[in-house]
């Protein structure tokens, strides 16, 4: 008799830090409610909300809760937390001068009224915004939406561990997932290797090119479209989600993708954002990055590689997960594909580049997108919806 042998799956990679944080305490369960009536409230921002949810869940691992001071000036410093962990970007929580003296102790953070879980106060200090904003964002011009939401903040940073009361499912329960849960399924498909990559924007055929070099390398691929706040004039979520859907059911082979969404708010700082893009990956289970053009970048604030460079400020084993650098990719007319620099030996006449500015000009007028840009099933989603706003 043959006796085969069986070779159980890699591990998956471990969160940074070494454990996924979990501070989801459920209301009546876990939490006593009538316990917290008397405590003072904090109405949480769009973007806080979305922080609590990533650091309750583990999404920011090894944080545990909004950066204390020695921490924060670290980040922004040194791309590290006090203790030499990378990470750069703070992860804050600020409150007014007057509003913070009354922020004492365990504070319950609330969405529309309604608790949805605490802050345990151990440290309130000044934040620095103007060292904050040339240091993260590269600039202090109040035009770059980043800086904007820097400056119009509160002054008093409110720091200590938190707890979340219900992991919120939000506009797509269907792909709303904890990085536990993402493990889960990684581990349940058997992926020894997984790539991961996130977009703000529409999916359009060279992202689709991205991802599919990509999976020639690994066995998954995580689509993990970013869902929280963005700037006004970015596509809407729920248009975004449509499309990808719509891109699946045709084009990606189905017991190799997952279509997950990433909660974060949008912060607009370029290389600083992709390096806590990869990082909380990483803490999702993924063991490779897609870091592309301008990733996470906004006007011209950033150089086209800055987010790809940036990671040289890290040895690979304290990331990781392995970044893969792809250059700028369109469609070229004369090789009949899509190409990078790397490959096609045709000029900028020759290729076909649309701008998200553009696309939304051509969506906002009625016109069509060529077949070479998008597929048409997703070109029909985004005009849908742009007619759907006349």
């Amino acid at each position: 008799m043959t006796i085969l042998s069986v070779s159980s799956p890699a591990p998956l990679p471990a969160p940074l830090g070494g454990t996924l944080v979990h501070r989801v305490q459920r209301p009546g369960h876990d939490v006593d409610l009538a316990e917290l009536r008397g405590r003072p409230r904090l109405e949480l921002s769009d973007r806080a909300r979305a922080d609590l949810e990533l650091l309750a869940t583990g999404a920011y691992s090894p944080l545990t809760g909004f950066l204390g001071e020695a921490d924060y000036l670290s980040v922004i410093e040194h791309l590290r937390l006090a203790d030499g962990t990378p990470w750069s970007l703070p992860i804050t929580l600020a409150v007014g001068r007057e509003e913070a003296r009354h922020y004492r102790g365990q504070v319950v953070l609330t969405r529309g009224g309604e608790p949805v879980g605490t802050l345990d106060v151990q440290e309130q200090y000044a934040a620095r915004k103007s060292l904050e904003a040339r240091e993260v964002y590269r600039t202090e011009d109040p035009a770059h939406p980043g800086v904007a939401a820097l400056l119009a903040g509160a002054d008093i940073c409110l720091a200590g561990p938190v707890t979340l009361f219900t992991v919120p499912r939000g506009a797509f329960p269907g792909h709303h997932r904890t990085p536990a849960e993402v493990r889960q399924v990684i581990e349940a498909r058997g992926w020894r290797t997984t790539v991961a990559f996130q977009t703000r924007n529409p999916i359009h055929r060279a992202h689709e090119y991205l991802h599919k070099v990509a999976l020639e390398l690994v066995d998954g691929l995580l689509l993990h479209p970013l869902v929280g706040t963005t700037k006004g004039d970015d596509v809407p979520a729920e248009t975004r989600m449509r499309a990808y859907e719509v891109l699946l059911e045709g084009y990606y082979p189905s017991a190799r993708t997952l279509l997950s969404v990433y909660p974060a708010a949008m912060r607009y700082a370029g290389p600083r954002e992709a390096i806590v893009h990869a990082l909380s990956r990483r803490n999702y289970g993924a063991t490779h990055f897609i870091v592309g053009r301008d990733h996470a970048g906004v006007g011209n604030y950033y150089g086209t590689y800055d987010a790809q460079d940036i990671f040289s400020a890290y040895r690979p084993e304290e990331l990781g997960i392995q970044i893969l650098k792809f250059e700028h990719t369109y469609y070229c007319k004369s090789c009949g594909q899509l190409v990078s620099p790397r490959t096609c030996p045709h000029g900028a006449d020759h290729h076909l580049v649309l701008s998200g500015t553009k696309v939304r000009e051509r969506l906002r007028a009625g016109e069509s997108l060529p077949a070479e840009f998008t597929r048409p099933e997703v070109a029909e989603v985004l005009q849908a919806a742009y007619a759907a706003q006349d």
